[in-house]
């Protein structure tokens, strides 16, 4: 399979129609940001069981000159989510109205963002145009994905008694058969509102008090002030200085630390000339070191102990990279587990580029969708530690911690790169696999992201944090690794379990080069 080169732009996202609409902004004249925000809405539409309106959003955005920026649209725990409020749960659960527990920000991301385009100098597009193809596929239906139907297959037991779930999810009571049209007229009236009164009005005005009165009629532990407070905040993403260029990735709460410390270990053990076993046995003990990391530092940033840059310095990188064995994997624990994303990524003409994830956590979020406004709401707040001395305690105001984190890089060469994945522990995993294959080893772009994956961790269902191998893989391969010392299982061919990943490179000529992920049903669409 070969990667599609376009000169005029290029969305690459995880859902063919979400491509498609960022594309049509691009054609119409609009910039990379105003793209995504269409994309976005679309597979919020399109991609219900992995995303919506009631989850979280980050974005890196890269501009062709100047510093590159990041948005954190993540939301914090309602002031109603107290430790008491859990009194006799020994953890968060993951479904139902107690799992509703943290603001739903990605709309304030994609309003951010468009503050971002207008400072950049873009003309301002309406939001009726933006979000048309959501209102419309929200309205008049969209055909059901095999990942839809086999999720909502899978999550049936767990989800079906949760308030609002089977009246969105279950037409005519049954799993939806993939094909089939899926309508969701309620989430079209809030997407229609939103385009009317502005995508603040989610936060603020007689939208979010429609939202916060559906919420509190639930029991759901947010409020109307909770709305009203909840800002995106604009950051400067962490860099990895590394010998192919500069690596940015997003800050606390998430685990962009992860996926930058890994690359950052793994240039200290010659990547480019390393075969298969020793690139994943490479990789997967530098995710390792970078786990330990995560785990000791980072939370909320608000209550991170040290300047998390500073980890990312050459010699505490060059010095965890030394500790590492190369004939014998080390022993590690346990991960955070998987998680249900969307990684999308746009760049235009000018050489605009953003990377960007949204999320409601795991396969349709906490299950609950609010009554009137069609808002499956997301389960993010089950990171939370109910130990009041854990890292990850809950506190109300607090954000959770975040598996999701896009990537970008400027590289010496002069080509630009955004990349990224869904996948909880799998993220900083699969972004490794494919920066290290296409800069460091030269395979080509779309021949990285098809290639097979491995994900230390646990798939869904699973209580195994074993080296996970797709089954492309040759037996060589995983009789070498166990050699080493690694618990090793098959995964399917071509599995979900690793992601659903995707790219693109701006050339120094300009020619702009995407590539998809056949694990997704989506596309890499340029003009």
């Amino acid at each position: 399979m070969q990667s599609n080169m376009a000169p005029s732009g290029m969305a690459v996202t995880p859902h063919h129609l979400a491509s498609e609409s960022a594309l049509s902004v691009l054609r119409h004249g609009g910039d990379a940001i105003q793209a995504m925000v269409a994309a976005a809405a679309t597979i919020a539409v399109a991609y219900p069981h992995m995303n919506g309106i009631g989850g979280d959003g980050f974005w890196l955005i890269v501009p062709p000159q100047g510093e590159a920026l990041a948005i954190d649209a993540s939301g914090a725990a309602g002031q109603q989510a107290t430790q008491a409020l859990y009194a006799g749960h020994t953890h968060i659960p993951h479904r139902g109205t107690l799992a509703a527990l943290t603001v739903p920000g990605t709309l304030s991301g994609w309003d951010e963002a468009l503050n971002v385009s207008a400072a950049l100098g873009s003309a301002p597009l309406p939001l009726s145009r933006l979000l048309a193809d959501a209102i419309h596929y929200a309205a008049d239906g969209i055909p059901v994905t095999h990942s839809q139907a086999n999720a909502t297959q899978s999550k049936y037991q767990e989800l079906v008694d949760v308030p609002g779930f089977a009246g969105t999810f279950l037409p005519q009571g049954a799993v939806p058969m993939a094909g089939s049209r899926f309508c969701q007229p309620r989430l079209a009236r809030t997407l229609t509102r939103l385009a009317t009164d502005g995508l603040d009005s989610f936060y603020r005005g007689g939208l979010a008090e429609q939202i916060a009165d559906e919420m509190q009629t639930l029991g759901i532990p947010i409020t109307a002030q909770d709305l009203a407070m909840h800002r995106a905040q604009r950051r400067v993403p962490l860099k990895l200085q590394h010998s192919q260029g500069d690596v940015f990735n997003m800050t606390p709460p998430t685990q962009g630390l992860v996926s930058l410390a890994i690359l950052g270990i793994t240039d200290h053990l010659e990547m480019a000339q390393a075969n298969e076993v020793q690139t994943i046995h490479r990789i997967v003990e530098a995710t390792k070191k970078a786990f330990g990391l995560r785990d000791r530092y980072i939370t909320d940033p608000r209550h991170v102990t040290l300047p998390v840059q500073s980890l990312l310095e050459q010699v505490p990188l060059e010095q965890l990279a030394a500790s590492i064995d190369e004939y014998r994997a080390a022993p590690w624990g346990e991960g955070k587990g998987p998680g249900d994303t969307v990684w999308m990524g746009v760049v235009d003409k000018n050489g605009l580029a953003v990377s960007f994830i949204q999320s409601i956590y795991h396969e349709f979020g906490s299950g609950v969708v609010l009554p009137d406004s069609g808002v499956l709401l997301q389960n993010r707040g089950a990171a939370f530690s109910l130990d009041p001395s854990h890292l990850l305690a809950l506190m109300p105001g607090k954000q959770p911690f975040h598996t999701l984190n896009p990537a970008a890089a400027r590289l010496k060469d002069g080509r630009t790169m955004v990349y990224g994945t869904m996948g909880g522990d799998g993220q900083p995993q699969t972004q490794a696999a494919i920066f290290t294959r296409h800069i460091l080893q030269g395979m080509p772009l779309q021949a990285a992201v098809c290639a097979p994956r491995w994900l230390l961790g646990r798939t869904w269902g699973q209580a195994s944090d074993s080296l996970k191998l797709e089954a492309n893989f040759s037996e060589q391969t995983f009789l070498a690794l166990r050699e080493r010392g690694h618990e090793v299982e098959w995964l399917p061919g071509l599995s979900e379990a690793t992601g659903h990943a995707g790219a693109i490179v701006r050339h120094t000529n300009g020619m702009l080069e995407g590539a998809f992920d056949p694990r997704s049903n989506g596309s890499a669409a340029g003009f």
